[in-house]
């Protein structure tokens, strides 16, 4: 019997919804340290925007611990393996605490380079170095996380990884009340609550995974290797998106102060509802990835066409929203005038960059899904030269927040055409195990 357009919805509906509030926790993790830190004297928002954004770069670029996995574990689900697919998730916990401690190792001595590398001096790289190194504690629970998710995805349990994230936000939240405002730790406690909070989610996860589903705990150093080769070109193509948001906020920091503190609450909006867009991605990984293991090609172009037009009415909701909400944001975050009136303009290219935004993370999660890795890496390569030029003539003549918000939206729109025209093609359409 042929899937109707309401089973369609309703299958997207049932991954994206919950997927919506797991991953939209780590975002409200630095909004809710954002409000909080907000209410220390300056530098301290300053600092947890440049700090965050090099954790940001970090955690980013193991993406891959989580979109591979929900793609690989997907497949093996709808070719029916589901051994196979078990194996490939512990595979993937055990890179992701490797790849954990390895950060530790590497960042930590490089902490008062990198926030020297994104513009800050004085006293606000030290209290950048302070949140940054805190924090590098809290990474490999991160990753195990982002790994855990993944599995769980791939098996189309999105409900469990929501219900861990709205209990490691909630207890985010109220340890960064305790030890920033109550036990005056400053932008050190910020990062504490974030680590501990973390490391619960973490432990929750590993409960699950060897508990509930009896994954085999040993490691397998073949399948580990061959994770960490199959995720290199998601890494390259992460990489790349960082590299761009980078590069956005220590042009933002070399603005001044009042610009990079307008910049740091913008981009805390922006990944929100970055992360918000990116709920219907993830359905998207794993559709595709179910779909096409079991060779349903037709299915697949269904599913996507239908993706594709929940991103674009998602993306006009949520510009909207940013838009309304617009008013209130100085309040929100106690901004003072000089921030609050560098935060009004830009806010509207941000709003309007949304349908746009819709359309790429859906289609982005759709190529993840099949399996479409090293387009991604190519396109992310070409997409940062095309951001560069623009970002480059904001520096050089001396534009303000609204310029370098247009530059990324020449991003986006190369994002676009990259990921349009490959969905419009059948390579990325390989069925089977």
């Amino acid at each position: 019997m042929p899937i109707t357009l309401g089973d369609r919805d309703r299958q997207i509906l049932k991954l994206a919804v919950p997927a919506f509030g797991a991953l939209i926790a780590e975002p409200l993790f630095l909004l809710t340290d954002t409000v909080i830190v907000g209410r220390l004297p300056a530098p301290a928002l300053g600092a947890l925007g440049v700090a965050s954004t090099v954790l940001s770069a970090l955690v980013g670029l193991c993406v891959f611990l989580a979109y591979g996995t929900t793609a690989a574990v997907a497949r093996q689900i709808g070719a029916g393996d589901t051994r196979r697919a078990i194996r490939h998730g512990v595979d993937g916990l055990w890179l992701a605490a490797g790849v954990g401690l390895a950060a530790i190792a590497a960042v930590w001595p490089l902490a008062p380079y990198l926030v020297h590398l994104l513009g800050a001096e004085g006293e606000l790289a030290r209290q950048a170095v302070t949140y940054l190194r805190v924090s590098l504690l809290g990474v490999p629970s991160m990753l195990l996380v982002l790994a855990g998710t993944g599995v769980l995805r791939g098996m189309r349990d999105a409900m469990t990884p929501l219900l861990v994230s709205v209990g490691a936000f909630a207890l985010n939240a109220l340890l960064n009340v305790l030890f920033v405002l109550g036990l005056g730790w400053g932008v050190a406690g910020s990062a504490w609550g974030t680590v501990l909070a973390q490391t619960l989610a973490a432990a929750v996860y590993l409960v699950m995974m060897f508990a509930r589903h009896r994954a085999p705990f040993r490691p397998d150093p073949a399948g580990i290797r061959a994770a960490g080769t199959a995720g290199a070109a998601l890494v390259v193509r992460t990489a790349c998106l960082q590299a761009v948001l980078i590069i956005a906020t220590s042009a933002a920091t070399r603005m001044g102060e009042a610009q990079i503190e307008a910049h740091t609450i913008i981009f805390r909006i922006w990944t929100l509802l970055a992360f918000a867009l990116d709920a219907i991605a993830i359905a998207g990984q794993t559709i595709t990835g179910h779909s096409l293991g079991a060779g349903d090609v037709a299915g697949t172009r269904a599913a996507t066409r239908r993706m594709v037009a929940w991103g674009v009415g998602s993306g006009v909701a949520l510009g909207l929203l940013v838009i309304v909400s617009g008013p209130f944001l100085p309040g929100l975050f106690d901004a003072e005038a000089a921030v609050a009136r560098e935060l009004s303009a830009p806010l509207w290219v941000a709003a309007l960059l949304q349908p746009v935004a819709g359309v790429v993370f859906v289609l982005d999660g759709v190529l993840i899904g099949a399996g479409d890795q090293s387009y991604l890496a190519r396109a992310g390569v070409w997409t940062t030269l095309a951001y560069l030029p623009a970002v480059l003539l904001v520096l050089v003549s001396g534009g303000g927040l609204v310029a370098l918000w247009t530059a990324l939206g020449v991003w986006m729109a190369a994002r676009l055409v990259t990921l349009g025209l490959r969905a419009r093609g059948d390579r990325w359409l390989v069925t089977g195990a």
